[in-house]
């Protein structure tokens, strides 16, 4: 049977007990204050689930990352960053891009119908924490494409990019990694994979490696250098 968290305590079971299938879900209930969503990102687990469902937790196994030195750039992406007049900033638009991020996609369909208003204004009210954070695309002053997620210490989870212009979200992810890399940053988390991720040099591991690098980099951080990121996000499009 699947836990159900109460509101009080924060607390997790541990990420050994998730289903196979649905591949890690762990547990529903709880609640999406900053308190909840630190406590389940340091653990490895992120909130996901539609209007209709109750709060739903998962760790998936295996988990998709990508080691920011490890990033790959294809000559195709190489020259639209170089000659797209691309600009690119960091938290100067957060509400906006989480909105495109939930906004339907061309074809009509939802492409984030996870964002529900709850996870929205939770996420927002993380970043005013300091703790999520936002990379925007700009051309000219129309914004399109970025991504945001929440940092802790050494690692970025990612929750969502878009695109209105083509490779905008890669270009996005492309500024987050050599931020990291420049400046002491070890992970980003993609929690699932897809072939857009994987053809930047995302790959799977283990859910016990996983965890295991979260255990190293992040149990012994008190609350303000585990919300401080290893990096610089000010760097972003310098």
């Amino acid at each position: 049977m699947l836990p159900w968290l109460n509101e009080h305590p924060v607390t997790f079971p541990s990420v050994d007990i998730a289903l196979d299938d649905p591949d890690g879900l762990l547990a529903a209930g709880g609640g999406l204050s900053p308190e909840w969503l630190i406590e389940a990102y340091r653990r490895g687990i992120f909130p996901w689930y539609s209007d209709d469902q109750p709060i739903l937790w998962w760790s998936p196994d295996p988990r998709m990352v990508l080691h920011p030195e490890e990033l790959r750039v294809r000559r195709s992406l190489a020259k639209r960053l170089r000659n797209g007049n691309f600009r690119a900033t960091a938290d100067q638009a957060f509400d906006a891009i989480i909105d495109a991020c939930a906004a339907p996609r061309n074809d009509g369909h939802a492409s984030g119908t996870w964002i529900t208003d709850e996870m929205r204004d939770a996420y927002c009210d993380l970043h005013r924490e300091g703790v999520a954070h936002s990379v925007e695309i700009w051309r000219d002053d129309r914004l399109v494409g970025g991504l945001y997620g929440v940092a802790l210490g050494p690692v970025f989870f990612g929750e969502s990019m878009f695109s209105r212009e083509a490779d905008a979200s890669k270009i996005a992810l492309v500024h987050l990694a050599r931020a990291m890399a420049a400046g002491g940053g070890r992970l980003i988390d993609c929690q699932m994979h897809t072939p857009h991720l994987a053809s930047l040099g995302a790959r799977g591991i283990a859910r016990s490696a996983f965890i295991g690098y979260l255990e190293r980099w992040l149990d012994d951080l008190d609350r303000d250098s585990l919300t401080t990121p290893a990096w610089s996000f000010t760097g972003i499009g310098e």
